[in-house]
């Protein structure tokens, strides 16, 4: 592997670059495998898994010691876990030490897709807060709405909007974690042929952007609120010297992070405010290269948040119609229903006004969870339901082994020796995996064709 020389040489002066070990570990080909357990669905062993050990900065993180097919892994469908890099994992001991994760607040994941700082904010804010995950590009909205459903959320909004559209919604959010497009240097172990792509103007570009993403984004943050910037890179224009440029065009204040000194992390301190980084090197950490920085925003005069006036456009449900979609939830009370294109929703009763207010600023992609369409009186359950963590416990479910729950991701034809008949959920190792309707002599599979494992 032929590092660039440029970037070699720029990183000679930064606080922890170690040439000979950098490059040797870049030219070892060992790859780094780690995955993320889902801490309100994951609920059985580990021994399905070559564990190597835990990700030292994040409680559900784990090394594998190989790296295995997860597309043949029904646990993975299920949403019990994320293949997540170990480095970016470190966001979770940066929010648990920058806010009070136990009080209810608003999270805005604003370069979200696909869905892996998503789902680890998710499962380090409480039930009663909001994440709105957001993702500019039209195409990785779709990938990034699979994943948040496949981890069971129910309290996120996910958007497809450009970050200066937030500045409708100013001083409206708690915290805002800000995961820039960079250079990819950082990732050249994991996906050698970025290198091809790596360019001194192109970190400068990726720089410029970085910076209009910041400026149109802050606005929208509140007054006290938290910025968490983070890169995969290992350029300074794109870490330390974006860091003094926030601090130069905002009232925001440098936020020092506890890192455990076995973990490897190096702090570093930017060159004209000395605000604090921290630099992920793959010769240090059990990981690829990563940059993260936490700031809190200075408080100021008028920096609270004003609800509008905005008229809602969300159609509800009526009373007969919330009477048929109830039974399926485990607390009913705890939503309102709204109906969209037919299909009826569920979305925390707390966050009704926020959701018509980033309604009346913002492109919507996916609220809450989809519940399905209601025809004569009964619901025709949508996958969303199936794999949600809302579902009632009662709800008819079949648990079946490994090879029939293949077959069912795969929407191939399947057999289950059940008394249950109509809607019934099939599992795996007690895990919804979606739904199928039992017949007399047949059982139809209901898995999403979109999402059906392909290779065999």
């Amino acid at each position: 592997m032929q590092l660039p020389v440029k970037l070699i040489h720029s990183l000679e002066q930064v606080r922890g670059f170690n040439q000979e070990a950098f490059k040797a570990v870049h030219e070892s080909g060992a790859q780094v495998t780690s995955i993320r357990l889902n801490n309100r669905k994951f609920n059985g062993s580990l021994d399905n898994f070559s564990i190597e050990g835990s990700v030292p900065w994040c409680t559900d993180g784990f090394y594998l010691s190989k790296r295995p097919s997860f597309t043949l892994d029904p646990l993975f469908h299920a949403g019990a876990y994320y293949v997540q890099e170990a480095s970016s994992m470190f966001l979770a001991a940066a929010l648990q030490q920058a806010i009070d994760a136990s009080q209810p607040i608003k999270v805005l994941d604003l370069c979200a897709a696909p869905g892996g700082k998503s789902t680890l904010i998710q499962s380090v804010i409480s039930n009663d807060s909001l994440l709105v995950s957001n993702e500019v590009i039209k195409t990785r909205v779709t990938i990034l709405s699979e994943n948040i459903a496949k981890w069971g959320c129910d309290n996120v909004i996910v958007t497809n909007n450009d970050p200066k559209d937030f500045q409708r919604l100013q001083n409206f959010f708690d915290v805002i974690v800000v995961d820039a497009p960079c250079s990819g240097s950082g990732l050249f172990r994991k996906d050698p042929d970025a290198i091809n792509e790596w360019s001194e103007q192109n970190v400068q570009l990726c720089g410029q952007r970085q910076q209009r993403i910041l400026a149109d984004i802050m606005p929208s943050l509140k007054e006290g609120g938290i910025l968490i910037y983070s890169t995969c890179s290992y350029s300074k224009e794109e870490d330390e010297e974006i860091a003094d440029w926030l601090t130069e065009k905002f009232r925001v204040e440098s936020i020092r992070l506890k890192v455990d000194t076995a973990w490897g992390i190096v702090e570093t301190q930017s060159a004209k405010h000395n605000t604090y980084g921290y630099r992920f090197y793959p010769d240090k950490v059990k990981g690829e290269g990563f940059f993260i920085a936490a700031f809190k925003k200075t408080p100021a005069e008028n920096g609270e948040w004003q609800m509008g006036k905005n008229k809602s456009k969300l159609e509800k449900l009526t009373a007969k119609e919330i009477a048929v979609v109830k039974p399926c939830l485990k607390h009913a009370a705890n939503f309102f229903f709204i109906k969209q294109n037919d299909e009826a929703i569920a979305v925390p009763t707390f966050f009704e006004s926020d959701l018509i207010a980033i309604q009346s600023a913002l492109y919507i992609k996916k609220a809450g969870v989809r519940l399905g369409t209601i025809i004569r009186n009964e619901l025709i359950p949508d996958h969303e339901l199936a794999i949600s963590t809302i579902i009632n416990d009662r709800v008819p479910m079949v648990d079946t082994d490994e090879t029939t729950a293949l077959q069912y991701l795969r929407k191939q034809e399947i057999k289950i020796d059940s008394n249950i008949k109509g809607w019934t959920l099939i599992s795996y190792r007690q895990l919804p995996l979606g739904w199928i309707k039992i017949l007399p002599g047949r059982v139809n599979n209901y898995y999403p064709k979109e999402w059906r494992i392909l290779n065999k």
